[in-house]
């Protein structure tokens, strides 16, 4: 380096490392001054919890019409109310765990629903979640029934994630004997199930489940006696443009003798029935060979 380079060097500040020191200006300084900041959701706080701003997952979907089954129950589980959407746990004495499976199907779509909990919250275990056929739904003994194998991913009211016989931290124990409101999110397409709290959401709790070819349904259970979950909401996000269209129509017709008066292609009237009832299977699309069929 000549005497010239090296005195230019040293008056722009460089050291040895070819880092130097900015002369009083920063770069940029005949553009403009740009005003963004850091993301952080509303209401967010250090777990990456976040409150609700009002809305909750896909209100942009449809109301989804399923219930509990009165067929896969424990028998220490009663229901009663509107469809069979309150669940009794235990309505004597407990003398184990008992749990109920959901009616819908839920691989391969986007779902959420949310339970209202009474203020009966306390004992061994009560669980909300997802699992197989496979899952037990009863047994003799106050256990962490979901996610006690493959079969089962649950969230225990003592703040642990449960799934094949393992537990790991997630959020805070719930409160004893203070009633609390549950929203569970299936995400089939990401493979995703994401729990809230209270309108707060918890974040993402199990992932992969897009790989389970299984058919998976809502679970909950409960060692506790005399608890009771209400399914107070469900939804499900559009398959199509199809499915949409076909949310809006039965929007306006409600009942099945209406639909009827339509005459419409049996094909597409069943069609069109399927979203009028409880539904236990995945949300397909309408054949398009008969739309073709029917309509061209």
């Amino acid at each position: 380096m000549d005497n010239e380079v090296a005195v230019a060097v040293a008056a722009a500040g460089e050291d040895n490392n070819n880092h130097y020191r900015l002369g009083g200006e920063r770069p940029l300084q005949n553009g403009c001054e740009d005003k963004w900041s850091w993301s952080k959701r509303a209401g967010e706080d250090n777990n990456n919890h976040y409150r609700l701003g009002g809305e909750r997952p896909l209100q942009n979907g449809c109301e989804d019409k399923w219930s509990w089954s009165k067929r896969d129950r424990s028998k220490e589980v009663w229901l009663s109310g509107a469809n069979n959407r309150t669940v009794h746990f235990h309505p004597n004495w407990s003398k184990g765990t008992a749990g109920i499976r959901g009616t819908r199907v839920l691989n391969n779509g986007r779902y959420y629903w949310e339970l209202s909990v009474s203020q009966r919250v306390f004992g061994t275990s009560m669980m909300f979640g997802i699992g197989t056929k496979k899952a037990r739904l009863h047994v003799n003994a106050f256990t962490n029934l979901l996610g006690e194998d493959k079969n089962g991913w649950g969230l225990s009211h003592k703040g642990l994630l449960w799934h094949d016989g393992m537990a790991r931290n997630y959020t805070k124990r719930f409160k004893e004997n203070q009633a609390t409101k549950i929203g569970i999110l299936f995400d089939g397409i990401a493979g995703t199930l994401t729990y809230y709290k209270d309108e707060v959401c918890l974040g993402i709790a199990f992932r992969g489940l897009n790989e389970i070819r299984e058919p998976l349904y809502p679970i909950v259970c409960s060692t506790a006696a005399k608890t009771e979950m209400v399914l107070t909401d469900s939804r499900r996000d559009f398959v199509n443009l199809q499915d949409r269209c076909r949310a809006i129509i039965i929007k306006h017709i409600k009942t099945r003798e209406k639909l009827d008066r339509l005459n419409l292609p049996h094909c597409i009237t069943n069609y069109l029935a399927d979203a009028l009832t409880d539904s236990s299977t995945p949300v397909t699309p309408l054949d398009q060979h008969l739309i073709d069929y029917y309509l061209f």
